[in-house]
């Protein structure tokens, strides 16, 4: 419900973003200065504007997945509009007041009709630059490597090459081509295992475009011990709107269809479960802290999850929110692997998403455990990544 009450804040935004960009564009030519120009454009941002709610209220269809689509580009480029406008009209505002008697060349062009078409090219130029970036930036997936050591013997096993993906988000934003690049980028790893940390949906299995394709693609990755996942908040049937939930407070859960499609994948489901491995480690699989899912009304606690395993060999957490670090590291787990907090996706929120989590991205060590986090390889809302990364994490782990 938070959307409909941020939704006024969101029209009024909108609306001077659009005064000032037609008063940018006036100034640049007359033909801007025509009634039905500026009406015919108004109309267009309008559709774009709204393109977020239409998307929410039509049925599956290609005229939605289209809306959906772009509706996600809208947001990002929103957040960056908002951002350098912010930026320039302040910036304006301080010197046209505060700082009026501050005289420098050029400053009475700044607040004529030249000043507004050079800070109007500039804001345009910069809102650009970066959104393209966003979108290129999104699609290169990239390798992340660590390299860990634990203190047990792990069986017949010297090391173990494992690797961590997360927030796939299939959906709208995320399909079969995104899907083939992270195979081959996982295969040229030669993993012996294959971890994925939730978020492999994105909360519509309505909105996955051709999955028997889409598992196809998924079934090329080449693991010696296989791929197991985890569930994480995303992984449910839920109505999204703007990034806010809708619906009703039964209990949100994954769908069969999901499940199916995870087993058609060639993915190991762990729901709040473990696994021994070649009888040399053990692979525990949480399901969400908020959305435990299907069967399961409260998660184990970190000292159950270890309480029946030999704790001499390595113990593996595929968790998808990266809590109860400490909790896990005194049952005796050796490495937690995360992900959710995708780095913040769009700059600034990879500075501010230090500010909500002990680790919100890569490494830490706590105590005898490792916990990696991943920025993942998807994207929720906004098609950008800005500021930070779509990755694998290429985990070597060495043993006593």
């Amino acid at each position: 419900m938070i959307a409909i009450y941020l939704a006024p804040l969101y029209l009024l935004v909108c609306i001077y973003i659009l005064l000032r960009t037609l008063n940018w564009i006036q100034v640049l030519h007359i033909v801007f200065q025509n009634v039905w120009v500026c009406r015919g454009i108004g109309l267009v941002y309008l559709f774009v504007v709204f393109s977020i709610l239409i998307a929410f209220m039509m049925p599956a269809s290609g005229f939605r997945r289209f809306m959906k689509l772009l509706s996600n580009y809208w947001l990002g480029v929103l957040v960056y509009t908002i951002m350098t406008v912010g930026i320039a009209d302040g910036l304006r505002l301080l010197l046209k007041y505060p700082l009026k008697n501050l005289n420098f060349p050029g400053r009475t062009l700044l607040f004529g009709n030249v000043g507004t078409a050079v800070v109007g090219a500039v804001c345009a130029v910069i809102i650009t630059t970066v959104s393209i970036y966003g979108v290129i930036n999104a699609g290169n997936i990239q390798t992340t490597k660590y390299d860990i050591s634990i203190d047990k013997k792990a069986g017949k096993l010297d090391s173990l090459n494992v690797v961590l993906i997360a927030d796939l988000h299939l959906g709208y934003n995320i399909g079969c081509r995104q899907m083939e690049k992270m195979v081959e980028k996982i295969n040229a790893q030669n993993p012996d295992l294959v971890v994925v940390a939730g978020d492999i949906f994105d909360n519509e299995y309505e909105a996955l475009d051709a999955p028997d394709r889409l598992a196809a693609v998924l079934r090329e990755i080449q693991s010696k011990y296989g791929v197991y996942a985890c569930y994480g908040n995303h992984d449910i049937e839920e109505k999204i709107l703007a990034g806010f939930t809708f619906g009703g407070k039964e209990k949100k859960e994954s769908t069969i269809e999901m499940d199916s499609f995870l087993e058609d994948a060639g993915f190991t489901l762990l729901r709040d479960e473990y696994v021994l491995i070649d009888h040399s480690f053990y692979l525990y699989g949480r399901p969400d802290y908020e959305r435990p899912g299907r069967g399961i009304d409260e998660r184990k606690d970190p000292q159950e999850i270890t309480a029946d395993m030999d704790l001499s060999l390595p113990v593996l957490v595929i968790d998808h929110e990266p809590r109860e670090l400490q909790e896990l590291a005194d049952a005796g787990v050796d490495a937690d692997l995360c992900g959710h907090t995708h780095d913040g996706q769009l700059f600034p929120g990879n500075l501010t998403i230090k500010l909500l989590w002990e680790n919100a991205y890569g490494y830490l060590r706590k105590e005898n455990m490792h916990n990696i986090v991943t920025s993942g390889v998807g994207l929720f809302g906004p098609n950008m990544r800005v500021g930070t990364k779509s990755e694998i994490c290429d985990i070597t782990m060495h043993f006593e």
